[in-house]
């Protein structure tokens, strides 16, 4: 009978020790393929204790392998890096709204999901990056393109290169522009981009500003992100190519630059969703923002943050006016942008 006692006994302090280390583990999904973020995920173990289990995909895989897994899913955080998706994905239910002081205090609200019927928040943006205008120095100023509304000026025809319309960081721009300038103005002003471009669009963003140094185009629009790793690489021939182009910040003296949010949230059938709010609650600690400008030159989101980042600091001083429109916004405006996008002939 004593045996048995014993054994019982064993048996359950081994089923709490294994219960007690299934609880230390949070399992990401995640859309950020940068391999400085493996600080971060290291950096957050070593100050908790808790595992990170990762599957990395990009955005559109990550949402169509969320609704496919239903309530089976093992998913703990979601790491989204685009607004137009962190909202479908809030739309479609696949997160969890959480309340969180940590989170609620450092991000801004328009950087983050409306409130829910329970008062939390569906996501929360972690860090941006700037959408930009790069110009050739020998053919423009700063003062020509210091403004989207610029790029469709008859002066730019055969001039602007950019990636397509439909890809998620344009979506999103001209989500804002739409709520800014209204759908007439919008679509008439996406016309103007049409009838400048320098060629078809294409490539991803890296391939505009190369562009613009190579004399193919005399304009493009890029994300912050691209640029600053360029200003930043050890490469001669990237060097070469910043050297060649001016960057300017659109809209500093109206409603301010468009910046695209990367962001986090819970997902809906979280197993682990204490975990999952430590998770985030880190990301946006002053040392994981800081990590987010010095290791992958994003701009940081959480409130009274500094970082040292050479090249975002050459471009604006450190600091720049955004736009302060919802995300949620944005996203309604998606797919009255596509149409927009059809009647125009912008592919």
């Amino acid at each position: 009978m004593r045996l048995l006692t014993s054994a019982i006994a064993v048996s359950c302090l081994i089923a709490s020790s294994l219960a007690f280390a299934q609880d230390r583990v949070v399992n990401i999904y995640s859309a950020r393929h940068y391999p400085t973020d493996e600080a971060l995920y290291s950096d957050f173990t070593k100050a908790t204790g808790i595992k990170i289990n990762r599957v990395d995909a990009d955005d559109a895989g990550i949402l169509a392998r969320l609704k496919a897994e239903g309530s089976a899913s093992p998913a703990d955080v979601i790491l989204l890096v685009d607004a137009a998706r962190l909202w479908r994905a809030e739309v479609d239910g696949l997160f969890l709204p959480i309340k969180s002081k940590p989170l609620e205090d450092a991000i801004p609200a328009n950087l983050r999901a409306k409130a829910a019927d329970n008062g939390g928040n569906a996501w929360f943006g972690l860090s941006t990056r700037a959408r930009v205008v790069v110009y050739d120095k020998l053919k423009f100023s700063k003062a020509d393109v210091d403004s989207y509304e610029k790029l469709a000026d008859a002066k730019f025809k055969g001039s602007l290169c950019i990636r397509s319309g439909s890809h998620p960081y344009n979506l999103s721009l001209f989500g804002a522009m739409t709520e800014h300038l209204g759908p007439a103005k919008t679509e008439a002003w996406l016309k103007g981009l049409v009838d400048n471009m320098a060629r078809s669009p294409k490539g991803g963003d890296t391939d505009q500003i190369k562009a613009v140094a190579a004399g193919e185009c005399g304009v493009a629009v890029t994300n912050t992100y691209y640029l600053a790793r360029m200003m930043r690489s050890a490469n001669p021939a990237d060097k070469a190519v910043t050297e060649k182009i001016g960057v300017v910040f659109p809209n500093q003296s109206s409603w301010g630059t468009h910046v695209n949010v990367a962001g986090g949230a819970v997902a809906r059938y979280a197993k682990n969703s204490d975990n999952a709010i430590k998770f985030l609650e880190y990301l946006a600690s002053p040392s994981a923002q800081n990590h987010f400008a010095n290791g992958n030159n994003e701009w940081p989101v959480a409130k009274g943050v500094s970082f040292d980042n050479p090249a975002l600091k050459a471009m604006t001083g450190g600091s720049f006016k955004s736009e302060l429109i919802p995300i949620s916004a944005v996203g309604m405006n998606q797919v009255k942008v596509q149409q927009m996008l059809d009647r125009v002939g912008f592919k």
